[in-house]
């Protein structure tokens, strides 16, 4: 389907082909009739499927055609990085329109929050916001957003998973009732549903296939002990001519330690994590999309906050606890059509998580023989997929009585 079906403004639509943008995306040929319709929306699809563009394109439409507006739309995320990230989208949409963005997070300096209050002040169409700092701006009654028209929740799930539920349902305590509500997610649990059914007035539901990681991607496994990891991913960086890489940890601790290692094997690297100040965080994302840097490392938020083009290569040091990090986490490269390569590093207490990757996504993922230098591998004994860990029931013993003495 072509954009030019959508019959978008012209301004909007003349920033999209500048763009290079012609046809939707499935999930966006769905979405953007119901919101351009002013439903109420629950959307089910993963990162790389061009969700943004879904809620961004129909409500920035819908913007053109009003004369007045102030505050009239609000885009929740769960990290600053997916907030600078939407805001780049809409800076390039809008280039030909005169449609204003502002991005509100924690983590500047005081005169970033001085300049937040002075834009809120003044008014801008389209303010996207962590939780956490809006809160601060609503409750010092700097922001008002009485004429608010349209919310969006995006990355909902990990938004509930970061704890965010509470400074959710305190944010829309200051909407108005009356309004358009979109909500993304890239999983469906329960929680998700419940969270809709409080927010959202009979909303239409679009659900696409979110556990099958996309066919450009060549999906590798090697199983490894501990010591081998380091040793292997040298001959593996060294030995190919990977442009762009990203590696992922379980722990921001593995990740400042994984960024000295490369750096000592030579490579271009840098470590993202949440101990750095912002600047430093912006200057390290820039650098990366810039291709000053050949490897960024980081934990699964990184896998949903990052919105770069040409990986050519996602490692997973370590295997993901749930199964749908996977997916988000090598979803990173094959992107708009690609192709890539994601390799997954399995020690003998990561099988089972492999086994529950596998089902998932339902098929095997090719094992790769380390090199013989390396030693010898775990062997490939098979794991049972477990979703849910098993609770061990508590036994309890009647007390035995105490001996009589005498």
């Amino acid at each position: 389907m072509n954009f030019k079906d959508f019959n978008f403004n012209p301004e909007l639509l003349e920033g999209l082909l500048a763009m290079g943008f012609k046809n939707a995306t499935p999930i966006q040929q769905q979405a953007i009739p119901l919101i351009l319709a002013k439903k109420d929306l629950i959307a089910c699809a993963q990162t790389g499927t061009g969700k943004t563009g879904a809620f961004l394109l129909p409500i920035m439409n819908l913007l053109t055609q009003k004369h007045e507006r102030h505050n009239e739309v609000l885009i929740l995320t769960p990290t600053r990085e997916l907030a600078q990230q939407i805001d780049l989208q809409v800076e390039a949409l809008s280039y030909f329109t005169n449609i204003s963005s502002l991005t509100v997070y924690g983590g500047g300096d005081g005169v970033a929050y001085e300049q937040q209050k002075r834009s809120m002040r003044e008014g801008v169409d389209i303010i996207i916001a962590t939780p956490g700092r809006l809160i601060s701006h609503l409750s010092s009654g700097v922001l008002k957003m009485d004429k608010l028209e349209y919310l969006v929740l995006d990355e909902a799930d990990r938004m509930l998973d970061m704890g965010f539920y509470d400074d959710i349902m305190k944010i829309v305590g200051y909407l108005p009732q009356k309004r358009q509500t979109v909500l993304f997610s890239a999983t469906m649990p329960p929680k998700i549903r419940k969270l809709a059914a409080t927010l959202l007035n009979e909303p239409e539901q679009i659900s696409l296939a979110i556990s099958k990681p996309a066919e450009g991607i060549n999906q590798q496994v090697y199983l490894v002990f501990d010591d081998q990891k380091v040793p292997l991913l040298t001959e593996i960086l060294k030995s190919a001519n990977y442009k762009r890489i990203i590696v992922f940890a379980g722990r921001k601790e593995k990740v400042k330690e994984l960024g000295k290692v490369f750096k000592k094997i030579g490579l271009k690297a840098a470590a993202f994590h949440s101990d750095l100040d912002q600047k430093d965080r912006e200057a390290i994302m820039l650098d990366f999309k810039n291709s000053k840097l050949d490897v960024l490392i980081g934990t699964d938020v990184l896998s949903r906050g990052i919105d770069v083009t040409g990986i050519d290569l996602v490692i997973n040091y370590d295997a993901p606890q749930d199964p749908e990090d996977y997916i988000h986490r090598i979803g990173r490269t094959a992107r708009a059509e690609t192709t890539g390569t994601a390799i997954t590093l399995v020690n003998n207490k990561d099988k089972r998580k492999l086994a529950n990757i596998e089902k998932l996504i339902e098929r095997q993922i090719d094992r790769m023989p380390l090199p013989e230098s390396l030693g010898e591998a775990p062997k490939d004994e098979p794991a049972t997929a477990e979703h849910k860990p098993r609770v061990k029931k508590k036994k309890f013993f009647k007390k035995k009585p105490k001996p009589s003495v005498g």
